[in-house]
């Protein structure tokens, strides 16, 4: 295991804003100026010129009195789950000692849980703020898609990439994504928690019993209506297919993302050779032979999402599962990557913003709630943190 750091950072920031005096972790996806951003791979720190200007989310919240303490490690192009990167080491996770922090925003949910920072600015393509708030007690917030903005910031896959931060209370996470979410936007309160048996169905029972209670804790109430319930039914066709539309719902999440990484890094891999851990190297390669009849199919899919999302969990409505389906991976263990998405990716598909909270402990490790709301309703989400 390793320091969530990859450089330290000495922070002259102004002061006086709604931010002051809290200590600013930045994963190395962002842009600082002067400094370079490596993305978590040595081949793209050397084939990139150090940036002369922050990052938008990191200049909003410098201005806003945060002071930058340092760089962090981030999992290789953001392309992991798990906290792990093949140059820099694994970050601790001092919430579960001897188990990844998860990732891709590993350093920076390190940091915070380390009490090394008090704000860890991350990204969220596929859940990498949310399964490392689960893994580390954490609270994140991934935003609706396009609210925050990523310039100077390294995509992988932009109709999906966010930007959000990890904190140790909910106060500290409003605090900083109301300067990165800038003018508020209304929207109904959350009257209604969808708890979708079909979903909870694939939930282990330690991981209920640990996470239910803080579903019942908000004091809202609980649907347990089915999420799917015959959705999705057009984007499959009309062939019988014994495959669970959440399971459909992840093919098309994985296809679509990997297709867009390839447009987003594939010219540089081939041009550059760099060298990747075996994970994120598999990724890649499978990526650059995805066609375009597969992205058709996962885009009707990703349509069918949209079109649930907007039905089912409406506004005044959150849906309501756990951030990862299980506690972190104890170190050199391989993740189930297929089960972590299928939690997350609903959000990811849909645009739609995800609130993670810590809930309970699996073998004295943490697990976490996720509860995704509207797109747009991410002021009604962080209102919910509070009740934690």
């Amino acid at each position: 295991m390793s320091d969530p750091f990859i450089a330290a950072y000495e922070d002259h920031a102004g002061c006086g804003g709604p931010l002051t005096g809290l200590r600013l972790a930045v994963k190395d996806l962002f842009d600082l100026a002067g400094t370079p951003t490596g993305a978590g791979n040595p081949r793209w720190l050397e084939t990139h010129a150090v940036p002369t200007e922050d990052a938008a989310a990191v200049a909003l919240l410098r201005s806003a009195g945060a002071k930058v303490v340092g760089k962090t490690v981030t999992d290789e192009l953001a392309w992991s789950l798990n906290g792990t990167n093949a140059h820099y080491g694994t970050p601790d996770n001092p919430a579960a000692p001897g188990r990844v922090p998860g990732g891709s925003s590993s350093g920076s949910a390190s940091a915070v849980a380390l009490g090394l920072a008090d704000i860890g600015l991350g990204t969220d393509t596929g859940g990498s703020i949310r399964v490392p708030a689960s893994y580390c007690g954490l609270y994140g917030l991934r935003p609706t898609h396009g609210r925050v903005s990523l310039e100077g910031a390294v995509p992988l896959a932009p109709t999906f990439d966010t930007a959000g931060v990890l904190t140790r209370d909910a106060a500290t996470l409003r605090a900083a994504m109301g300067v990165l979410l800038g003018e508020p936007r209304s929207s109904a309160p959350i009257t209604r928690l969808l708890v979708p048996e079909d979903v909870w169905g694939e939930i282990s029972d330690a991981v209920k019993a640990a996470v239910m209670p803080a579903v019942e804790a908000l004091g809202i109430d609980i649907d347990p209506s089915p999420l799917f319930a015959g959705a999705l039914e057009g984007a499959l066709g009309t062939a019988p297919n014994p495959v669970a539309p959440l399971e459909h719902a992840r093919v098309a999440y994985a296809t679509l993302q990997a297709w867009e990484a390839w447009q987003a890094h594939g010219a540089w891999i081939e041009a550059e050779g760099p060298e990747f851990g075996p994970g994120v190297k598999a990724r890649f390669a499978n990526a650059s032979m995805i066609g375009s009849a597969e992205v058709a199919a996962a885009g009707r899919v990703r349509s069918g999402v949209v079109a649930l999302v907007r039905d089912r969990i409406p506004a005044g409505t959150a849906l309501a599962v756990p951030a990862a389906p299980g506690p972190a991976p104890r170190i050199g263990q391989e993740p189930d990557r297929e089960a972590i998405v299928r939690l997350t990716c609903i959000a990811g598909l849909s645009g739609a913003p995800a609130l993670a909270l810590p809930a309970g402990a699996v073998e004295d490790a943490p697990v976490g709630l996720q509860l995704v709301a509207t797109p747009g309703g991410d002021e009604v989400l962080l209102a919910l943190a509070d009740r934690r």
